[in-house]
């Protein structure tokens, strides 16, 4: 401690790295540009498959607007048993998580993979409210990863989503969501 105050211990690299993102490079010219001796950084390397971190939330941006990453699942995404993929755009101030009958409200907009926005209560002006239940089983699964307050990207294999046969005017195949989970 330090003047009676507990000290917080400090994130290690890869935490560090997720706040703030990578470090800024040396100005050119910059004899620390070349790195210690021998090469050796401050501490362990980072392991080379270490996904580059993925985007964040803006909020000057159109949430209806087609994400850049939305042609396929992207290396920074995390996958699950069942194939359902995500990542985090903004974290959540939230503690709990919903379960699987959790009636939630969330603000949501969802695309196929050539990028057609096909649904959105962003584009709407009003959250949609449900049981998670009663939605695919893709989004039943995925908002149980978020805490309110969270914004999450999902990539949706079609086993969990409406499946690949064009049915009405449903959705087929694998299927980009970012929602937003407003409260449970």
């Amino acid at each position: 401690t330090s003047e009676g105050r507990p000290t917080r211990p400090r994130p290690c690299w890869w935490a560090r790295r997720l706040i703030n993102g990578p470090p800024p490079a040396p100005p050119e010219g910059d004899p620390a540009a070349a790195g210690p001796p021998g090469g050796a950084g401050p501490g362990p390397a980072p392991p080379a498959d270490l996904p580059a971190p993925g985007p964040v939330w803006d909020d000057s941006r159109d949430p209806n607007e087609t994400p850049i990453d939305v042609a396929g699942v992207p290396p920074y995404a995390v996958t699950t048993a069942s194939g359902l993929a995500s990542h985090v755009l903004r974290t959540g101030t939230g503690m709990v998580h919903p379960e699987s009958t959790t009636s939630v409200t969330v603000n949501y907009a969802g695309w196929t993979l050539d990028g057609n926005l096909f649904d959105s209560s962003w584009q709407r002006g009003q959250p949609a409210t449900f049981p998670l239940n009663r939605v695919i089983a893709g989004w039943t699964e995925g908002v149980q990863l978020m805490v309110a307050g969270e914004i999450r990207r999902f990539w949706i294999p079609a086993d969990l989503a409406y499946g690949n046969e064009v049915a009405g005017n449903r959705p087929s195949g694998m299927l980009v969501f970012d929602v937003e989970l407003i409260s449970l």
